[in-house]
């Protein structure tokens, strides 16, 4: 009641009266008054149920309590961040793409870090960029790459340089490993020193105009030092070694409007949480670069939670995504990672929009917990069909079922026997020609 801002006060030495107030005569034997706002009046009506519709958004899907439809702007929140919870298969990479189809027939860009090759087909048919992250790939993203600065923002010589320097430390972390105070600041040194090699320092005013440095640039400055030779040969597998040709070469490729996916299912394991963490930087500084309405998904956001660098840097992304015009949405089916780092709270206090499908007896606990869920809701939750669970958009919640026209559905399904039928039926079709 008191979240409804209802005040409550007991009837003490006057229960009898209390009680007989209560029942269906009538009577008011207390005659205690209290003037009510309709807001906290409204909970105390019976027949009544949540209502989640605005007058401009995208369509998220029905509400189970009165099939009204759920119409909404995650822009018009106070940030438009959202996570998405699910255990596999209850549909929510579904969700996810019904609401890129749909935020991209209003003008909204859309870029996907995609682990599992799933939203290759929704790019062909909108006409976006799909760039493959690999060991064999020919796109590249080089790490150095200095942040462009945000038109008719005063920018002082030397911050993007810092900037990007504090994020290059945080990269070398995954890279290399822990580093101790030591190699800390032997790194920053070098770090300094490669980008004064072409002709960037604190000092310059527009270090956009020279070539950024490379991994391979580091790697000599870091084998001439006194000290560092030991990191030196750990980097030298991402320079010359196995893994060499991902991340120390110059960036040839451009972020465009539209659709822009980054797909990173053939890379190695321990590859990926750096591959995010560079291709986070380089969607970052394209944002800032210009303001645009933008989305930005982060499918099976549990790998980056693994280390500190990686989740500090997401955490940080979504701490300062709605000055720029743009809206995360971390997705997981590993509630418990996610949760257990120092980060993953914060990322979800700091995220306006939440949808919560279909969970396991085992992550439940810990939703409602962070939640605040009663008991009837974590018992929706636990039997939730596909595509059914729990909507919250700042302040409200409603129990939501995912929606799709017939077109698509065929257009973002990932169900496996729907797509071999669909692939069966290109095949057969193209026998008959």
């Amino acid at each position: 009641m008191g979240s409804k801002l209802v005040l409550t006060k007991r009837a003490d030495m006057q229960m009898e009266h209390a009680f007989n107030s209560c029942l269906p005569l009538c009577t008011d034997e207390l005659e205690i008054n209290r003037n009510m706002n309709t807001g906290p009046l409204s909970t105390s009506f019976p027949f009544t149920s949540s209502e989640l519709t605005s007058n401009e958004g995208i369509l998220y899907g029905l509400n189970r309590h009165n099939d009204s439809l759920i119409i909404f702007d995650r822009f018009s929140l106070e940030n438009a961040n959202s996570v998405i919870f699910a255990k596999s298969g209850a549909g929510k990479s579904y969700a996810v793409k019904l609401e890129i189809l749909r935020s991209l027939m209003v003008g909204t860009d859309v870029i996907v870090i995609d682990p599992e090759n799933e939203y290759q087909e929704l790019c062909d048919v909108v006409g976006g960029t799909y760039l493959k992250v690999s060991l064999n790939s020919e796109q590249r993203i080089n790490p150095f790459d200095l942040p462009l600065p945000l038109k008719d923002e005063n920018t002082k010589p030397g911050d993007l340089l810092r900037s990007n320097i504090i994020t290059l430390h945080g990269l070398l972390n995954l890279m290399l490993g822990k580093l101790s105070p030591q190699e800390e600041g032997m790194l920053d040194k070098a770090l300094i020193d490669v980008y004064a090699l072409k002709g960037i320092t604190m000092e310059t005013p527009n270090p956009a105009e020279f070539p950024a440095p490379t991994m391979e640039d580091l790697y000599d400055i870091l084998s001439s030092m006194t000290g560092a030779e030991d990191m030196a040969q750990r980097l030298q597998k991402f320079t010359t070694g196995t893994f060499s040709g991902v991340f120390n070469k110059p960036t040839n490729i451009d972020l465009k409007s539209g659709l822009m996916v980054f797909c990173i299912r053939d890379l190695e394991d321990m590859l990926r949480p750096i591959a995010n963490y560079v291709i986070l930087n380089y969607i970052w500084n394209r944002v800032r670069s210009s303001l645009k309405k933008r989305m930005l998904v982060i499918d099976e956001a549990w790998s980056l939670m693994q280390h500190e660098d990686s989740a500090r840097f997401l955490y940080g992304l979504v701490k300062r995504a709605r000055k720029y015009y743009l809206g995360i949405t971390t997705i997981t089916q590993d509630v418990e990672d996610f949760v257990k780092s120092d980060y993953g709270k914060p990322i979800i206090t700091n995220s306006s929009m939440q949808l919560l499908l279909k969970q396991a007896p085992s992550a439940v606990d810990d939703l409602a917990r962070i939640f605040n869920l009663t008991e009837g809701e974590k018992y929706m939750l636990l039997n939730s069909g596909v595509g059914q669970g729990l909507f919250f958009a700042g302040l409200k919640h409603v129990a939501i079922q995912i929606i799709a026209s017939y077109s698509e559905d065929k257009i973002i399904t990932t169900n496996p026997e729907e797509l071999i039928a669909q692939k069966s039926a290109v095949n057969d079709f193209e026998v008959e020609e």
